[in-house]
């Protein structure tokens, strides 16, 4: 726990309270990472508390891998017009700062903060309370993908004001880092994001699920996520027209009835998850995320993690994340001639395909949850201090 020394807190554990813009029973980036690290805190013993938008029949804690239970406070929330898998919470800042003093956290975590989160760190604000603020979802660009370009100048700037608010900015990849810097946000470090080695393995290939989704002699690629207009499954159709090629879509959303008609020979898993997931990954033989508007990629770590070479567009979170050539291939946004010719490179020389699959998983072998968490315990201290040095500068 916490304690005083000469007027001075002495950390010896961290009393942490996330605030998380989505969370269960909707499972996305943002709810997977703040399950990762709060995974790791609660076995470290620190003192942990989660805000989240209320769902219908939503649990009020959570347990946690080690055991332990995590009280989740619900506020009240409205599902998002047309997609009704996220939520719009509608908790004022009083509110907040009432949750917020209840607990009475060393730090608060904003988890991709936008409306709750903007509202939690004004809060924290006026309590004196560090906050650590997670950009992971890149909302400005999702205006335009949504017929709504006219929006992304004013969503910019409520995003400078959440982070501006915050102590400490951390993004997860430089090329995110540099887009935030450019819209004047301040405090902005880097901290990207784990991935389970021990779960994601090419250990679970399983020639029974090829045979699922594939006839014998056949490629199989795997896309894995959301099915909504910001991910552009609907790129892949070069790779679904492809000859000797299966397309594997593991994932749901509202995109998933017009992909059918679409891509009619592609294989659809619907959602999957923990093993089921992890095995879909790694008896695959590449893996291809068209979206150009991932802030880092967590799929791509996974699939790598899985002995798979990667395909991605040369923008955002993947270009910190695949070297080209050696762990897959980056192509020109919008360039889907490109993108095929790039899959058949590797899809058609298995020499290649099983070395560029090697070099990708030798690549995140260290990019662990636990020591990314602890890295972010690093960012939560440097918060601490800052505001100490705020506080002591006032006086």
């Amino acid at each position: 726990m916490a304690r005083r020394q000469d007027g001075r807190r002495i950390l010896e554990s961290v009393r942490i309270l996330f605030v998380a813009e989505s969370f269960l029973p909707h499972m996305n980036g943002v709810t997977n990472s703040v399950l990762r690290v709060v995974d790791h805190f609660a076995a470290a013993g620190d003192d942990l508390g989660i805000i989240a938008p209320q769902w219908p029949r939503a649990s009020t804690s959570l347990r946690t891998s080690c055991g332990r239970r995590v009280r989740v406070r619900r506020v009240a929330s409205a599902p998002m017009p047309g997609y009704s898998a996220v939520r719009i919470a509608a908790a004022s800042a009083t509110v907040l700062r009432r949750r917020i003093d209840e607990f009475q956290p060393d730090v608060l975590h904003l988890a991709s903060p936008m409306i709750l989160g903007g509202r939690a760190v004004v809060a924290a604000q006026k309590l004196g309370v560090p906050s650590v603020a997670v950009y992971q979802t890149d909302i400005p660009g999702y205006t335009a993908r949504y017929g709504m370009p006219f929006l992304e100048n004013a969503t910019w700037q409520l995003l400078r004001d959440v982070h501006n608010r915050a102590t400490v900015n951390l993004a997860p990849s430089t090329s995110s880092r540099d887009e935030l810097v450019s819209h004047g946000v301040e405090n902005v470090e880097l901290w990207r994001r784990g991935v389970d080695t021990s779960l994601f393995s090419p250990s679970l290939r399983s020639e029974t699920l090829r045979a699922k989704y594939a006839a014998p002699g056949e490629k199989l690629v795997v896309y894995v996520g959301r099915l909504a207009a910001e991910k552009q499954v609907a790129d892949l159709k070069v790779i679904h027209d492809m000859p000797g090629v299966r397309l594997l879509i593991v994932g749901d959303g509202p995109e998933r009835d017009a992909l059918r008609r679409e891509m009619p020979r592609a294989r659809f898993a619907g959602f999957r998850s923990g093993t089921d997931l992890a095995t879909h990954l790694a008896s695959a033989d590449l893996f291809i995320h068209p979206g150009e508007l991932e802030t880092f990629g967590q799929t791509i770590q996974e699939a790598m993690a899985s002995g798979l070479p990667v395909i991605a567009p040369r923008r955002g979170g993947p270009i910190d994340l695949i070297s080209p050539s050696r762990t897959g291939w980056l192509y020109t946004p919008g360039m889907l001639d490109e993108l095929r010719e790039r899959a058949s490179d590797l899809l058609f020389d298995d020499a290649k395909r099983l070395a560029v699959g090697r070099a990708a998983l030798e690549s995140v072998r260290k990019r662990t949850w636990p020591v990314l968490a602890e890295q972010l315990r690093g960012h939560y201290r440097q918060a601490i201090a800052m505001q100490q040095g705020a506080v002591g500068a006032a006086r």
